[in-house]
């Protein structure tokens, strides 16, 4: 009667780990997609689609992970850190998911290095991401969780200043409005993925803190 209120901490982090391993998967997808843009249209769509299922996949981890800790009496974190740290794990799938459809709809045709390096830099993210979240469920790692933080801090500086080179580039060398304006949507919104796994550093960086 009493078995479903006793705590099933374990799950909660094997969810989160599973969400992280789709992170990463998706940021993959995402660098064969910049990768293949203007080189290979197949290669593009099946990217695109991988995403999508990812996406989707990492949904489902999204509701599991709401749905075990409405079911569950005591929680290895704080309720309000447990959605924090999803809701923002799922925010950068879907960024990644934007950035692909944005590529479609605005019918890109040509990929620039530096977007090429920004999706480069996302990967990076979501490797650290995942190689913090995986620590997470002992807080005796809490020190190592804090520095792989400020790594994920140092990618998405380096995205930043890629994509205010990219931006200059863009303004200074392309005659074509609609390229200019195109080129711009897809450059923030690559950068975003960046941004998106820092907001999971400092949700996670909260918790160590909270915690240890």
């Amino acid at each position: 009667m009493f078995s479903r209120f006793m705590p099933r901490e374990g799950q909660f982090f094997t969810l989160f780990n599973s969400h992280a391993d789709e992170i990463v998967a998706g940021a993959k997808a995402l660098v064969t997609l910049m990768q293949a843009v203007g080189k290979d249209a197949s290669v593009a769509v099946k990217a695109t689609a991988d995403i999508d299922e990812i996406e989707t996949r990492a949904d489902k981890l999204n509701h599991d992970v709401m749905a075990l800790m409405h079911s569950t009496f005591i929680t290895p974190l704080d309720r309000d850190e447990i959605h924090q740290l999803i809701s923002h794990m799922d925010d950068v799938l879907d960024t990644i998911q934007d950035v692909a459809e944005t590529v479609s709809l605005y019918d890109i045709v040509e990929v620039t290095e530096e977007a090429q390096r920004i999706a480069e830099l996302s990967l990076s993210c979501a490797e650290s991401v995942r190689a913090a979240v995986i620590l997470l469920s002992n807080m005796d790692n809490g020190r190592e969780i804090l520095r792989i933080c400020h790594e994920i801090d140092g990618f998405e500086s380096d995205a930043d200043r890629v994509l205010r080179k990219a931006l200059s580039g863009l303004f200074r060398e392309e005659p074509d409005v609609r390229v200019v304006l195109k080129m711009k949507g897809v450059y923030e919104l690559l950068e975003s993925v960046t941004d998106r796994c820092k907001d999971v550093a400092k949700i996670l960086e909260a918790i160590v803190l909270e915690n240890s």
